[in-house]
């Protein structure tokens, strides 16, 4: 075991709203699609920052709260110090809200307008001006002995085969248990990938009210998986090939990722918790949407269960990339983290696994780089809902 995991203690950035950082990233976000490469200019001409780029800004006002509410959760996550907002200037979500908002978190929040501004050229100058200076204060910022009550841990599986539900996915749990023993927080998501398990988490709800919104948000899923028939995949030809056959059969593999601890509530895409503890977040079970929408939520990190394998990393967050499958693991070493086939091999058990990604989940909140971040992925995408609403 690590150092750190014996004091299960790890080293992170306090952010002036007391949140505790495990990157120290300065965030270029676009307001809106139009802006993304002016925003990757910016981000191309200074070291130390991150463009954040995505497909909205421009929908009807009707369809605008889940993207204001991503962009505001992702500005606002523990792992960004600074945030530069790049604005085209005509665009419909509400520029001012969006540096109000993330603005409360009490980091260094700016706004500039390629209309305002006259163009690429001009902009990029400004906004290189003005990252530059953030990225300076930001590198000044020193790592503090830090508690585990301070972490918030997305959880995730994508790929999944026959041993995600067998041994990646509960040597997770393991760990989401470990997390909120220790009074941290925990997300498992995807909610279309819990039907037929929804009986499970809602036995273990805090109150009525809490198990009849997992019931709610589940029949949701399942009416729009009807509606949309053939273009509402909610198991993978993947999947298929990977061993599993139902929907039901997937879920009940991927809800081992929320432990055995109480289910607290029932929270909307990247929205933030009010307390602490185990959280089912309503999102798609679309690997990087998703991912996103816990991102928004807060979380600082990402456990990615997968079977058959899959790159996918994050712009702002480690991602820890677990396979149950050691082919996979030997295939796939340039992106697996963490080896889970080993209970599939009957050379450790699931409790051990478990603790061995508690440990490495310390040794990356203190500054270990994942396999995804050492490769530069950044995939990012905001969850359109389409005129449906949750």
């Amino acid at each position: 075991m690590s150092q750190h995991g014996k004091s299960s203690k790890f080293l992170g950035y306090e952010r002036p709203d007391g949140s505790i950082g495990i990157r120290n990233h300065v965030a270029v976000i676009p307001t809106v699609n139009c802006a993304n490469e002016v925003a990757r200019k910016i981000e191309n001409q200074t070291e130390g920052t991150v463009a954040i780029l995505h497909e909205c800004g421009c929908e009807v006002t009707s369809q605008l709260e889940i993207p204001t509410r991503t962009l505001v959760g992702i500005g606002r996550n523990p792992n960004v110090a600074a945030v530069l907002l790049v604005s085209l200037g005509c665009e419909t979500i509400d520029c001012e809200t969006l540096v109000e908002e993330i603005g409360k978190s009490k980091k260094p929040v700016e706004l500039i307008r390629i209309q305002d501004l006259g163009g690429t050229i001009k902009t990029v100058e400004k906004g290189v001006r003005i990252v530059q200076e953030m990225v300076q204060n930001s590198s000044q910022e020193e790592r503090k002995l830090c508690d585990v009550d301070s972490l918030i841990v997305a959880t995730k599986c994508g790929g999944s085969d026959l041993t995600s539900g067998l041994a990646a996915n509960p040597a997770v749990g393991v760990t989401s248990d470990r997390i909120v023993e220790r009074g941290g927080t925990v997300f498992i998501a995807e909610t279309p990938e819990l039907m037929g398990a929804e009986h499970i988490l809602a036995k273990r709800a805090v109150n009525k009210q809490v198990a009849k919104r997992i019931f709610e948000i589940i029949d949701y899923w399942e009416q729009r998986a009807k509606d949309e028939g053939e273009r509402f995949h909610l198991i993978t030809s993947g999947n298929i090939q990977g061993g599993l056959t139902t929907i039901e059969e997937k879920s009940l593999g991927a809800v081992y990722k929320a432990g055995s601890s109480p289910v607290q509530g029932v929270i909307e895409y990247a929205e933030t918790p009010s307390e602490k503890g185990l959280f089912i977040m309503n999102t798609t079970g679309d690997d990087i949407n998703s991912d996103t929408g816990m991102l928004g939520g807060g979380a600082q990190i990402l456990l990615f269960t997968t079977g058959r394998g899959t790159p996918v990393g994050s712009p702002i967050a480690p991602v820890l990339k677990i396979t149950g499958n050691p082919r996979t693991f030997e295939k796939m070493k340039d992106n697996m983290d963490i080896n889970a086939g080993t209970i599939i091999d009957g050379k450790e058990t699931i409790e051990a696994v478990g603790q061995r990604i508690f440990d490495e989940i310390l040794e990356v909140a203190s500054g270990k780089q994942t396999k995804s971040e050492v490769l530069g992925h950044k995939e990012f995408a905001i969850f359109r809902e389409r005129g449906h609403a949750y």
